[in-house]
């Protein structure tokens, strides 16, 4: 159930609706936007009298919802959330790339990207250090010794660094890095996600390969619940009977997640794909149709990648793609 409450209504009456619906068994999650403020109920609201809800001089509207996500509801949360992702800000009109390799090989290769993503206007770093391989004899990262390359990356750059995780036991590595990322095999590993819900750090959630969006947003609810409301969704492509990509991208969930949640949405043309060549114009449509942001995948030796050098853009290539990338946004759509 969602309360509006009036416009300029007294502070002393929003205290006192907030701590009845408490009474009432009911946890009130209180949102202050610049047009409106909303007081989401999350508990059983059967038992609730709306008709008395509603006679209350500090109400404006009272609308039971049927979704089952309420903290990543935009009924909840009429009002954008903007991600602060250690500098950079996502979501609410602000448009961030997010570009490096797929994983990082050494310090040498990881920072000499991150230079060339910068100075074309990536705002993030992106490198994988522990890596879910489809085969077991498949380059796995170089976990810690990667996260520490990666640091040292962010210090000679000044880029806030974006890499995934895939086990709990690791989170404490994750210490220098500003946005953990939720790969796509582990957008339900439900365990991972409480326990990022208590880390603070901004995540990057990917949607699974076979997931419906209702279910990737229960996947934020798990993050969100657990006190942490800095999540970024992103659609990386999801598996079809379709064989010409890779992945089959779709880019009508910037629309629809913009609708049904607060939270930024960011698109991955790298992984939905496939193919580099590919790269340029999904995320042309990608920042066209307003999403939030890219993450797109870099590499200086694309044909000797030891992860997706077939996907993975080189720095000259990149540079073209934020060309024409930033060529689009004044035109971007931005209804939600």
């Amino acid at each position: 159930m969602i309360v509006a409450v009036k416009k300029g209504a007294d502070q002393k009456q929003i205290d006192n609706l907030l701590s009845w619906l408490r009474t009432q068994g009911i946890q009130p999650s209180l949102s202050v936007g610049s047009h409106q403020t909303v007081i989401g109920c999350i508990g059983d609201v059967s038992r609730i009298d709306i008709g008395l809800v509603r006679a209350l001089d500090v109400v404006e509207s009272v609308q039971r919802i049927q979704e089952p996500y309420k903290d990543a509801n935009r009924k909840f949360h009429p009002e954008d959330t903007v991600v602060d992702c250690g500098g950079p800000k996502i979501g609410g009109g602000n448009f961030q790339t997010i570009a490096g390799p797929c994983s990082v090989e050494s310090e040498e290769q990881i920072t000499g990207i991150a230079k060339a993503v910068k100075a074309s206007g990536a705002s993030m770093l992106r490198g994988g250090a522990f890596k879910p391989r489809t085969s077991p004899y498949s380059f796995q990262g170089l976990g810690a010794e990667g996260i520490k390359m990666l640091a040292a990356a962010k210090k000679e750059t000044g880029l806030p660094i974006v890499t995934e995780i895939m086990n709990i036991a690791h989170l404490p590595l994750f210490a220098d890095v500003d946005v953990i990322q939720v790969g796509a095999r582990n957008m339900q590993n439900f365990e991972l996600l409480k326990e990022l819900g208590h880390c603070g750090k901004p995540v990057l959630l990917k949607r699974g390969m076979a997931n419906t969006l209702e279910e990737l947003l229960m996947s934020a609810e798990y993050v969100m619940s657990g006190g942490n409301a800095n999540v970024i969704l992103c659609e990386r492509g999801i598996r079809t009977f379709e064989t010409a990509t890779r992945n089959t991208i779709d880019l009508s969930v910037v629309p629809v997640l913009h609708h049904l949640s607060h939270l930024p949405v960011v698109i991955d043309p790298s992984h939905s794909t496939g193919a580099s060549r590919l790269v340029e114009p999904l995320s042309v449509a990608a920042a066209a149709i307003g999403a939030d942001g890219l993450i797109i995948e870099v590499h200086n030796d694309p044909a000797h990648a030891k992860c997706d050098g077939a996907q993975s853009q080189t720095p000259a290539m990149f540079d073209e793609t934020m060309k024409k990338v930033r060529a689009v946004l004044p035109f971007a759509c931005k209804d939600r």
